[in-house]
């Protein structure tokens, strides 16, 4: 079975890199969402945590190698399924952010891990979790 997504928009940030996972990073960037979406981001308030399901655009094409990884920052091999690798059957990846402000179409956001031009997928509320920053 294929599935699609369509982008709803894309991040945007001047960091040259970026941690590797979201709960270690005080980068700071934005989300840009397509305007035809502007009228969902309603809700979304300045100091909300929101969960950003995005698209690892930049991962190499899976391969059955890839289903065993030893993390860069873990002296262990692991499967990909205890993993946040961005090689995966499908590279898709979620951070959790914190909205900073919003303007129209534009939530400013700190925690990201994702680089520059980063298509997302989808955005959705972060309730009844703990937000735990330590890994």
């Amino acid at each position: 079975m294929n599935i699609e997504f369509k982008t709803i928009g894309f991040i945007k940030t001047d960091a040259p890199t970026v941690p590797r996972h979201w709960t270690i990073s005080e980068v700071g960037g934005e989300i840009i969402i397509d305007e035809e979406y502007m009228k969902g981001l309603k809700d979304i308030q300045k100091g909300q945590d929101i969960i950003v399901i995005f698209y690892f655009h930049r991962s190499p094409e899976f391969a059955v190698s890839h289903l065993i990884q030893t993390p860069p920052h873990r002296n262990e091999r692991l499967g990909v399924f205890s993993t946040c690798s961005p090689m995966r059957p499908n590279p898709i990846g979620m951070s959790v952010l914190r909205v900073v402000n919003r303007e129209e179409n534009i939530l400013h956001v700190t925690g990201l891990d994702m680089v520059d031009r980063t298509p997302v997928l989808d955005i959705k509320p972060l309730t009844g979790l703990k937000r735990d920053r330590a890994l």
